[in-house]
């Protein structure tokens, strides 16, 4: 059940409904949590006081940093640029591999450390010379109502916003989330049902639902990440059929990363993943006619380019998260053949390279 919610950290949160039995029915996610008073759903950080449904985070981060754009990872938004990335506590997915399970798994108020209201956070973006705020280290879904305070907050002033999403959601919180953002690097884990619910506790169904609905109804920039467990999701025929999906029912231009594994959380038993599975994955997604495909968490310079779709040719390098060498023109085309790249350029390249800062904006509350 977890500790008592007090009145100090219940927001009230949006999608629910009254079950006839009298519990409350969050409905966020496919996970449905039917809670009675007190008592908090899977996420641990929605819960029902009384009788509503809160979240219990709002304004309230386990940190706060500038990253390279590069690193959620987003190579067509804005590349070069810093981003002012931070997240809460919690999680609605259960992945035993977490990469990031101090804080997406916490149940600890320590984890939260830094109070900031929305507008605080994206002033202090703005002050850094960030172009974009990031929601990310755990997923926005579950803190959906001070996400999307925080993105009007940045809106206003000119920066744009990140999610950094496990993309498993309902449909109108979907549209809500969405709607306010202007990237998104959508965690597509596996591309079989049995990996989602053996691993995960979740539903693959929901996630490729999510994708579908941001390329083809919102004006929100597409890329997704798929880390590459060995033993579990690295099969040729996995990976052939989830690149499939992305070319057939999404675009050739949606950037695709394959990342790499290391044992963490309840998945120390497997082997990192090798470079040569990842160059592997790259190269059957190439073949099936992907377009910008990446690999992540190694340090693979043809990896990490971005070529043209139409010549092949070199137009932004990359060593880790610093970009080497940009060639687009300043319409965001290749000069050699004139193809538009898919994606958000402003202009010129960012010149943050490989810099990360930690702020910190406010006092443990």
């Amino acid at each position: 059940m977890g500790p008592p919610i007090t009145e100090s950290e219940a927001f009230p949160a949006r999608y629910w409904h009254r079950l006839p039995d009298g519990r409350l029915q969050c409905d966020v996610c496919p996970r449905d949590c039917r809670l009675a008073d007190g008592q908090r759903g899977l996420c641990f950080v929605r819960g029902r006081r009384g009788d509503e449904l809160v979240l219990t985070t709002y304004g309230r981060s386990s940190g706060f940093c500038v990253d390279p754009i590069e690193k959620k990872p987003l190579h067509h938004f804005l590349p070069g640029t810093p981003v002012l990335s931070f997240g809460t506590a919690g999680c609605n997915l259960t992945c035993a591999f977490c990469q990031n399970w101090e804080m997406s798994k916490s149940r600890a108020v320590d984890t939260l450390a830094d109070a900031a209201s929305p507008a605080a956070i994206a002033a202090a973006a703005r002050d850094a010379g960030c172009r974009s705020v990031a929601f990310t280290y755990n997923d926005p879904v579950i803190f959906l109502e001070y996400a999307v305070d925080v993105a009007r907050a940045c809106h206003a002033i000119g920066l744009k916003t990140v999610a950094v999403t496990a993309g498993y959601l309902h449909a109108a919180p979907r549209r809500e989330l969405f709607a306010h953002m202007d990237a998104a690097n959508v965690d597509l884990k596996a591309f079989t049902e049995d990996f989602y619910r053996r691993l995960c506790s979740g539903h693959l169904d929901p996630v490729l639902d999510t994708l579908r609905y941001v390329h083809h109804e919102t004006s929100c920039w597409l890329e997704i990440t798929c880390l590459v467990i060995p033993g579990e999701n690295d099969g040729d025929a996995e990976l052939s059929a989830l690149a499939r999906f992305v070319r057939d029912e999404l675009s050739c231009d949606v950037p695709l990363h394959f990342s790499a594994f290391h044992p963490d959380f309840r998945l120390r038993h497997r082997p990192p993943t090798p470079p040569a599975t990842l160059t592997r994955a790259r190269q059957l997604a190439l073949d099936l006619g992907l377009r910008h495909v990446y690999t992540g968490n190694v340090h693979d310079a043809e990896g990490d380019t971005t070529r043209c779709g139409g010549c092949g040719e070199a137009l932004i390098e990359r060593d880790w998260y610093a970009l080497r060498r940009w060639t687009l023109t300043s319409t965001g085309a290749c000069p050699r053949c004139g193809e538009p790249l898919a994606g958000v350029f402003e202009g010129g390249p960012g010149t943050w390279g490989r810099r990360r800062l930690p702020l910190r904006l406010g006092a443990r509350p």
